[in-house]
């Protein structure tokens, strides 16, 4: 004998005992089947009609063959799928930084690599003002009313004391962030660290938009927060035959420094691997009110989390804009906090207002949402990064022997109409796959979550297998009509 209750929405509680026999059990394993389908066919979109309308809907999605690819080529080739294969730096490339390793007089080891590698990862953004104001007189507040303070006769001590607990309690409660100074060693350590996740995440966007778009062929390019360097050689390795001048901007003299030398193999003196490429210690502003020198491609990669406020970054993203001729590429870690960073830039181009003399196209996201609306991972009530993430050959260093996996954040914007990219759903989390059906958890164009559970039957074999054989951070090539089918069992309007 057992007791069960089960909550109805009116949050009524029913209590039923019964006798554990094999009817019961049937019973119950029943109702938990009803309970299973009805929260799958909530899932799938048969829904109340105050949900959005979702991208995958059985009997009415579709495979998206406008280019006819189903003739062309086999399921496990289709136009959205997009994830790189393990990505490898260039021989070049790897050669220099072990050649520069070796031949360093401060020796870099694996427990040093590790600890730079986890506080990169772990760091937030630094706490704006406003909050650490708000925070102040909420503490201060707050000891008034508790009467934590000891009261003392002289008001002037009083406030002292007021003020030194309040200090207290928000040195323990808040980020401490600090700007890092990348001298020589440092960033010989962070090329240790660094360069071959970096150069695998940015391969990664450079890859989304040479697949969709293989008529593109830039000829310029800039890479605000150059660092080592990653950000050339990827480009490099993906449109070298069509890039002319590549223009790297870092503060740090000596990340230049080390950057140079890797693309020369190494020394002072070598022939650059990589030709047309310039460096420059500080960003150029560009005046509002006049044109300035467009780039074809512009890059941000890992670097706007390195400034030191929000306005500073906002100052930064509208000069990026500015210089944008084509896309606008911003690569962060794939954390709450890179994500975050990455969708103020995003709105602050879509949302703004100003118009520059030189380029007054608007911009909109070319990846990854296949939407301008507010990202749902935000909105949700359990805040997720929309994260990605890409395999490489790490350097071949004494302890680095095995493929990695680089998981990153990324936003691609572009200048010109929506209309012209492709708006299919994006698959933000690995691809579930079992027996006879398909688990994809979607992004979809409609600015909606979705959970979609796909089967040959109910969606279509040519969904189902492309489905299938897609991975996290593809896009799955289906279409819906804008307006869901009528249901007969919709209730009747109110009058």
């Amino acid at each position: 004998m057992f007791a069960a209750a089960i909550e109805t929405e009116g949050h009524r509680c029913l209590h039923f005992r019964f006798r554990l026999t094999s009817g019961a059990m049937a019973t119950a394993r029943g109702l938990g089947c009803l309970l299973t389908l009805g929260r799958w066919r909530r899932g799938l979109g048969v829904a109340p009609q105050s949900r959005a309308f979702v991208a995958v809907v059985p009997g009415v999605s579709q495979v998206d063959n406008k280019s006819d690819f189903l003739k062309k080529r086999c399921h496990r080739r289709h136009p959205g799928i997009l994830q790189l294969s393990c990505v490898r730096l260039p021989q070049a490339l790897a050669d220099a930084a072990q050649l520069l390793l070796l031949e360093s007089s401060m020796p870099i080891t694996e427990k040093q690599v590790q600890a730079l590698t986890s506080y990169l990862w772990s760091r937030h953004l630094p706490v704006e003002p406003e909050e650490l104001q708000r925070r102040a007189v909420y503490l201060e507040k707050k000891y008034l009313e508790n009467a934590v303070l000891v009261l003392a006769p002289d008001s002037s001590k009083m406030e002292e004391k007021l003020h030194e607990a309040v200090l207290r309690a928000l040195r323990k409660t808040t980020y401490h962030w600090q700007e890092l100074s990348y001298n020589e060693g440092l960033s010989l350590l962070y090329m240790a660290a660094r360069l071959d996740g970096g150069f695998a995440a940015v391969s990664r966007a450079f890859h989304e938009i040479q697949a969709r778009l293989p008529e593109f062929q830039p000829k310029t390019l800039m890479d605000f927060g150059s660092g080592t360097g990653s950000v050339t050689w990827a480009a490099h390795s993906t449109w070298g035959q069509s890039l002319r001048e590549y223009m790297c901007v870092d503060s740090s003299a000596a990340m230049l420094e080390l950057a140079e030398k890797l693309l020369k193999g190494g020394s002072e003196s070598g022939v650059p691997s990589v030709p047309g490429v310039f460096f420059r210690q500080f960003l150029p502003v560009s005046p509002k009110a006049s044109g300035s020198v467009q780039f074809d491609v512009v890059v941000s990669a890992f670097s706007l989390s390195e400034l030191p406020s929000k306005a500073d970054r906002a100052d930064v993203v509208q000069t990026l804009w500015r210089k944008t001729g084509h896309f606008l590429i911003l690569v962060e870690n794939g954390t709450k906090a890179g994500h975050s960073l990455l969708m103020d830039a995003r709105d602050l181009v879509l949302n703004g207002k100003e118009k520059s003399p030189l380029d007054p196209r608007p911009g909109f996201v070319f990846a990854p949402c296949p939407h301008e609306l507010p990202c749902p991972q935000m909105t949700a009530s359990k805040p997720l990064a929309c994260s990605f993430s890409q395999a490489y050959h790490p350097i071949p260093f004494s302890w680095n022997k095995k493929p990695k996996e680089e998981k990153f954040s990324m936003v691609i914007l572009a200048r010109g109409s929506p209309e012209e990219a492709t708006r299919w759903p994006r698959i933000t989390q690995p691809v579930l796959k079992r027996p006879r059906h398909v688990h994809c958890h979607l992004c979809c164009p409609d600015g909606q979550r979705q959970h979609a559970v796909i089967t040959a039957r109910r969606h279509g074999r040519d969904l189902y297998r492309c489905a299938r054989v897609s991975s996290w951070g593809d896009l799955l090539p289906v279409i819906t009509p804008s307006e869901p089918p009528p249901s007969p069992a919709q209730d009747p309007p109110e009058s």
